[in-house]
């Protein structure tokens, strides 16, 4: 427990955004899929992007970025993200801020993304790569 101004409080670990810094770097935060599937009583929707990004089209670099968001179908609410690229723990610091005020997939859709940044790909998914059904049985769109 934490004590501050004579209030005890107990830390909240629910979606803690990690990094590995690597070349290129990966972060994420929230649950994964394979979590999502076994926490959430319903169908899972997970949506995915690869791409390369635009100061890397415009520079011939070749290094592209991959992004995932977990969603539960019932709710809406997004459940997890990572994302393997440049900038990929920049940017999952704020999708932890989305996720520790329970966003959900159609406010992540109503965002307006900042062009062309690559964190505009999370406001900017919307096909579901594939839904997976609470017996884990994947249904691909």
């Amino acid at each position: 427990t934490t004590v501050f101004g004579g209030e005890s409080s107990k830390p909240d670990y629910r979606n803690i955004p990690c990094a590995v810094f690597s070349i290129p770097p990966l972060s994420i935060v929230g649950l994964s899929e394979e979590e999502a599937i076994e926490q959430v009583n319903g169908d899972v929707l997970v949506f995915t992007s690869t791409f390369n990004p635009m100061k890397n089209t415009v520079s011939g670099r070749q290094e592209k970025t991959i992004m995932k968001l977990v969603v539960d179908a019932e709710t809406d609410k997004v459940l997890g993200a990572s994302m393997c690229g440049p900038d990929a723990p920049e940017i999952m610091q704020g999708i932890a801020v989305a996720l520790k005020c329970g966003a959900t997939k159609a406010q992540f859709d109503s965002t307006v993304g900042i062009h062309p940044s690559a964190a505009e790909e999370f406001v900017t998914m919307r096909s579901v790569s594939r839904r997976v059904t609470a017996r884990g049985k994947a249904k691909t769109n």
